[in-house]
């Protein structure tokens, strides 16, 4: 059967249903091995490749090198079924040499993968096509042509502009490449789709189930579609002209539209109105934040967008509006061609005080998490302090308000179910609401676990295993120190609170700040070299973070110094752990399909992943 035929359809974990005839099968991606093989310095080609979400348990296989384009040799004397990764110390140091992996099961072996050439350094150098006074951004990846490999969409930026300050940005664009630079297609946003981090969420995700991911964002009159094709009137410009206004340089007029893009292509499917419209421009704010409101564009063009399976079978693009105060989502359904809105939840207007503001207004961040939260097989949208269920109705408001921070997963093994650690935004008026500054929930109530800092205006935070001392996460933001997974001050706290990733060989994950990567020494309280990326200093985010090739230790990707390409880095640390890819894990997919919103966020598996996790029946049983 040809590969974009194939769905793989995962089962929900029995551990967080409560009702067994709800398990419904999600249709996931139908992945490649994702062999990657790389020289070390010290001799030898480390290779790893992925072990899938719904292999058996007694999955083995057999790794072939090929030299100089010799006959395949076959590396294991016998067929491998520990953890997916091994050091060839028998490769040829002045030869060129490919791998291929062939499955074994049963005694029996499949037909070889497609071969991959071992990389001469440790990350592999993806040329860019890039753009005169543009740099490249955030970045998603998918399978666009269903060949089971993961092309990427790019998000070239110029003169970006954050919604509080005024001013003429460049258009956004994406493109499309293989990991081999070639470029499947070019979108230009155009002038009516105003450059910035709140405005441009770009969804890539295969909507339809049929092996090809769409792409799906806003869009406006004089959007260039990938074959070329204009959406709307290519001559209007609504951009606010006068320069002595808060306004200017904002979008406040004219049409506003939500596209689905051809992942093969990046021609214009469909097209629909946004849902919801900008008006009253004056009528998005409430409590969130400092509590205020604007009438220049600063609240109302706040965006972020997300996957999510709600109907428990398959995916739906879910696109946002709102932060401060009013909210809304509107979910939509890619099927047979056709583009239907499935619901629309609003919190609604409320104008100062905002004494008579819905329980869900203000409680927006600039990240947003996708989780089956309440054990039904279908997916609820974590909006911050907020969690709205699968039919589009408000699950819970935990009145945590707006922050900048959040982190959704099963942090604390030895309670049922998923946790959600926020931080929030306390200044100005919004400090006589002496709203916790950070704590854990329940993600399914949403009630309160712990909290601290009352009143205190908390600005990021980070929940990873990295003690392997204490049971479960620790999590550290502002005030005091390093907590365990119950609340308590167990230590001085590491200074990186930007980006985790699985990177050495355990199972406690590692920092990332910049492009270093550090060990936390629980015994010191400092943070150790593991790794840096040369010539590469931005601060926030990489370009895209996540388990992306390999087995289920995590890839990064940066820009190179010069910025005419991309380099994925990926480890060379032998691990003795074996599991499935993180990309078969639902919760840690939509994460990844959502990571480049707005404040970019580490991605969290729907399970625990940390010492001393508990042992699995087997992978499709450890995924949700």
């Amino acid at each position: 059967m040809h590969a974009h035929l194939k769905l793989l359809a995962l089962a929900l974990c029995a551990a967080f249903m409560s009702d067994p005839s709800a398990r419904a099968q999600r249709q996931m991606e139908s992945l490649s091995r994702g062999l990657v093989a790389m020289r070390l310095a010290e001799g030898g080609v480390f290779v790893s490749w992925r072990l899938l979400g719904t292999d058996p348990a007694s999955q083995a296989f057999n790794l072939y090198r090929s030299a100089s384009g010799g006959a395949p040799v076959r590396v294991n004397p016998e067929p491998i079924a520990d953890p997916t990764c091994l050091i060839d110390r028998e490769a040829p140091p002045d030869q060129p040499v490919e791998y291929s992996i062939r499955s074994v099961l049963e005694g029996r072996e499949s037909k070889p993968t497609k071969p991959v050439r071992a990389w001469d350094r440790t990350y592999l150098e993806i040329p860019i096509q890039p753009l005169p006074d543009y740099r490249p951004g955030d970045a998603s990846v998918a399978d666009l042509d269903g060949d089971g490999d993961y092309e990427i969409v790019l998000h070239q930026v110029s003169r970006p502009r954050d919604n509080a300050f005024a001013g003429i940005t460049g258009t956004p664009v994406l493109d499309a490449y293989e990991l081999d630079g070639t470029r499947l297609w070019r979108i230009d946003l155009g002038i009516n789709i105003r450059e910035g981090e709140h405005y441009t969420q770009f969804m890539v995700y295969d909507l339809d189930g049929d092996g090809r991911a769409e792409l799906a964002c806003k869009t406006a009159d004089g959007t260039r579609d990938g074959a070329g094709t204009v959406l709307g009137d290519p001559a209007k410009d609504w951009r606010n002209r006068q320069e002595t206004s808060r306004k200017y340089g904002r979008i406040l007029e004219g049409p506003e539209h939500f596209t689905i893009f051809d992942g093969r292509t990046g021609a214009a499917l469909k097209t629909a109105d946004y849902i919801p419209g900008r008006d009253p421009i004056d009528g998005w704010g409430g409590i969130g934040g400092n509590g205020g409101s604007d009438d220049y564009g600063n609240r109302c063009d706040r965006f972020l967008a997300c996957i999510a399976y709600l109907d428990g079978q398959r995916p739906s693009a879910v696109m946002c509006r709102g932060v401060y105060g009013r909210t809304v989502i509107a979910a939509w359904d890619w099927r047979n061609g056709t583009l239907s809105n499935r619901w629309i939840f609003d919190s609604g207007i409320s104008r100062p005080p905002f004494a008579n503001a819905s329980p869900f207004s203000g409680m927006g961040g600039h990240s947003l998490a996708v989780a089956d939260v309440d054990g039904d097989g279908k997916d609820e949208i974590i909006y911050h302090a907020m969690t709205v269920d699968d039919d589009g109705r408000g699950l819970y408001s935990t009145g945590r308000r707006h922050g900048d921070t959040m982190h959704l997963g099963d942090f604390d093994p030895d309670r049922p179910g998923l946790e959600l650690f926020l931080i929030t935004e306390n200044e100005d008026d919004t400090v006589r609401f002496q709203t916790p500054g950070a704590g854990l929930h329940d993600a399914r109530t949403g009630q309160p676990i712990w909290t601290h800092s009352p009143g205190i205006d908390v600005a990021a935070a980070m929940v990873a295993d990295i003690d392997p001392r204490h049971r479960g996460c620790e999590s550290w933001d502002g005030p005091g120190g390093l907590r365990d997974a119950g609340g308590r001050i167990i230590g001085p706290a590491p200074r990186s609170t930007g980006w985790a990733i699985w990177w050495d060989g355990d199972l406690l994950r590692e920092l990332l700040s910049g492009s270093t990567i550090t060990k936390w020494n629980w015994n010191q309280g400092i943070e150790e070299r593991l790794f840096r990326a040369e010539g590469w200093s931005r601060s926030r985010a990489p370009t895209l973070a996540a388990d992306l090739l390999g087995d289920w230790r995590e890839e990064v990707i940066f820009p190179s110094p010069d910025g005419r390409s991309l380099r994925l880095y990926s480890t060379t640390v032998l691990t003795r752990h074996r599991l499935p890819t993180l990309m078969h894990d639902p919760q840690y997919r939509l994460a990844v399909a959502a990571q480049n919103v707005v404040y970019n966020k580490t991605p969290q598996p729907g399970f625990y992943l940390g010492e001393g996790m508990a042992p699995s029946p087997g992978p499709s049983a450890r995924l949700r």
